[in-house]
């Protein structure tokens, strides 16, 4: 049998990556490239015994990319703004990485991109972590690589850390802070993510050339509140914040976090129908909630 063509996957030992190298892996059409800057790692570690060849690499350093993607089919990326904090950095990462995948011929990059909110709205909104990445979506796109970007709805994983409910301080209930109105959140276990690329890359023709917002369900705030009652026992209310009173809650990222939700507010498109296509076991949030309880036993 011929050996299989690679795919290059750079945050392999991250939680999206690492979901996608996973995948690729168990679907077996393709070789696992996975890129990590610590190979010693126990997340490098248990890849290179599912198989995948685990080499050491930086989104800063050009001969690394160059190395990690030469000879690949195919790579997924992503890039965290979180790490530094830099939209200017993770713009540069991800130009690095287009570049080089341009100079090299690869054949379909999946890139987990998100909008240039900033552009989309003529400067009214700024959410640094999207607007990088949606400026290196676009210059992807303008190299003309053929590119397929993911654009991930808000993680489940955010409600058992920043977004865990609080104490209510007038009563003995819990309270979720998050300023989207009445209008719905898409939201997906990023755990999810990885086969749903997967799938991308075993159907080229279909998404080459694509923007695939990915969406486990659609739920009001509210909603997300009585999923949580219902699975902790305990009582917990849409705390009906403002982005105005969010913004002034004063941790470093709250303007972000309260711009992010302003644009949520506008719909972006996140498509649930097509996610359960990609990957038919996508959990819903009452699943992902049931599964990960013990996250809130000290609430």
């Amino acid at each position: 049998m011929a050996s299989k063509e690679v795919i290059t996957v750079f945050g392999a030992t991250g939680a999206q990556g690492g979901s996608v190298a996973r995948a690729i892996l168990e679907s077996k059409k393709f070789a696992v490239r996975a890129v990590t800057r610590d190979v010693t790692k126990p997340n490098a570690r248990a890849l290179r015994e599912l198989g995948a060849e685990v080499v050491k690499g930086d989104l800063d350093d050009k001969a690394s990319v160059d190395d990690a993607l030469k000879g690949a089919y195919g790579a997924f990326l992503v890039t965290n703004f979180w790490e530094s904090f830099s939209k200017d950095k993770e713009v540069q990462q991800g130009k690095l990485v287009a570049d080089t995948a341009k100079r090299l011929g690869l054949k379909h990059v999946v890139y987990s991109g998100l909008e240039n909110v900033k552009r989309l709205t003529g400067g009214k909104l700024e959410v640094p972590h999207f607007d990088a990445k949606g400026e290196v979506e676009e210059y992807f796109w303008s190299l003309g690589i053929p590119m397929t970007s993911v654009r991930v709805a808000a993680y489940f994983e955010n409600f058992l850390t920043v977004w865990k409910p609080g104490k209510a301080s007038d009563g003995d209930y819990y309270t979720l802070a998050l300023p989207m109105g009445d209008v719905p959140m898409d939201g997906i276990s990023v755990a999810d993510v990885g086969a749903a690329v997967s799938s991308i890359f075993n159907s080229p023709e279909e998404f080459l050339g694509k923007a695939v917002g990915l969406s486990a369900e659609k739920l009001t705030i509210q909603q997300y509140a009585d999923v949580l009652s219902k699975v902790l026992g305990k009582k917990v209310r849409d705390a009906k914040i403002t982005p105005e009173a969010y913004e002034k809650l004063g941790f470093l990222a709250a303007k972000e976090v309260a711009n992010m939700c302003r644009f949520y507010q506008m719909k972006p498109d996140r498509d649930v129908k097509l996610t359960h296509r990609l990957n038919p076991k996508v959990k819903s949030f009452s699943q992902f909630m049931s599964e990960n309880q013990g996250a809130f036993k000290d609430l």
